[in-house]
């Protein structure tokens, strides 16, 4: 988990896989792979406030932009608001072209990073590349900007949550399903590696019929990366919530089918701080993990251009559509005040 994701280490151990798919080309191995990146330079937490300004800086945007490019360190403190230094590079890619609704923003961060072209619309930021990354950028209509790529064949990662309800989230399934293009959105809390550990631990604590995972902020904006920590170890398979929380403190019952309970506990920061937590009781074990999220998205990013390179997906869209369906399930149980299955949200599809 620790090395440098190279291109060709990939490509030849999966060159099997690769030669078997029908109509896809093998991409040369000499050279990284082209990213294009949108939305990645500013920031306005649209999903919770219609009005909210934009931002200069972005977490997502530049982690992930220095993930794969690096920085220019004297640059890099001229260029206003939020800036992730990555720890971590990823040398498989490159991100050659950007575009942010603010052009100025973008062009500040590209000549930070070194990203040799800043383009005037979004999809233009998806020809001529390998591969796009749609950055969570506060609106939690990210998803928007799929579309095109995704109608062009452009391998396409788009941004947690995918949308903020699971109408919107199945629409981008079903036309990823109809292009056969590949896709991922996923949180980056499935792939740090005490969640991979935990998962692989899971035998030791027998059978699990009782978690909990907890997580501060919105419920669906950020309750998809407590959820999607449960998703990763447990698996899918919910069925129905009951939320019997309040505004702002969410605390719902996440029903599995028969076998399973996971209570999500999510809250605003004015009533709890931020973090993250997993909590599993099993016939044979317990185990309590807060995850270290050093070098977080790099893990995340890792996946997708695994996905890129050999077509394996670590996280099928259906499943992401199923997280999504179950914090709206949570969030309509705390509006009514009874349990909703997900077979009623998933109805208005």
């Amino acid at each position: 988990m620790n090395t440098l994701l190279d291109r060709r280490s990939f490509v030849s151990r999966s060159a099997g896989a690769l030669a078997a798919m029908a109509g896809t080309p093998l991409l040369a191995q000499s050279a990284p792979l082209k990213l294009g990146i949108i939305s990645a330079a500013t920031y306005a937490p649209t999903y919770n406030d219609p009005a909210a300004p934009r931002m200069p800086g972005s977490h997502h945007g530049t982690a992930f932009s220095t993930t794969f490019n690096g920085w220019d360190e004297e640059k890099a403190k001229q260029l206003k608001g939020t800036f992730v230094k990555s720890g971590r590079r990823l040398e498989g890619a490159r991100v050659v072209k950007i575009w942010d609704v603010d052009k100025a923003a973008a062009r500040a961060l590209a000549d930070v990073c070194g990203i040799e072209t800043v383009t005037d619309t979004p999809e233009q930021c998806c020809d001529g590349v390998d591969a796009v990354l749609i950055v969570d950028d506060g609106s939690g209509a990210q998803w928007k900007c799929a579309e095109h790529p995704l109608r062009k064949g452009v391998p396409t990662f788009c941004d947690k949550p995918l949308a903020m309800n699971a109408r919107e989230a199945a629409a981008v399934a079903k036309l990823a399903r109809e292009t056969k293009t590949r896709f991922m959105s996923a949180s980056s809390l499935r792939f740090v590696p005490d969640i991979i550990k935990l998962r692989d631990e899971l035998p030791q604590l027998g059978e699990v019929h009782l978690a909990s995972v907890i997580c501060g902020n919105e419920l669906v904006y950020y309750g998809i990366h407590a959820l999607s920590m449960a998703y990763a170890v447990l698996g899918k398979g919910a069925v129905s919530a009951i939320n019997v929380g309040k505004p702002g403190a969410n605390i719902a019952r996440l029903r599995f089918g028969g076998k399973r309970d996971v209570v999500l506990m999510v809250a605003d920061k004015e009533v709890m701080r931020g973090g993250y937590q997993i909590n599993l009781y099993g016939e044979k074990g317990w185990r309590t993990i807060t995850p270290d999220l050093t070098n977080l998205y790099a893990y995340l990013l890792e996946a997708f251009l695994d996905l890129v390179i050999t077509g394996k997906e670590s996280v099928p869209i259906e499943e992401e559509v199923e997280v999504i369906a179950a914090l709206e399930a949570a969030k309509r149980s705390l509006e009514i005040g009874h349990e909703v299955k997900l077979s009623e949200v998933l109805a208005d599809l």
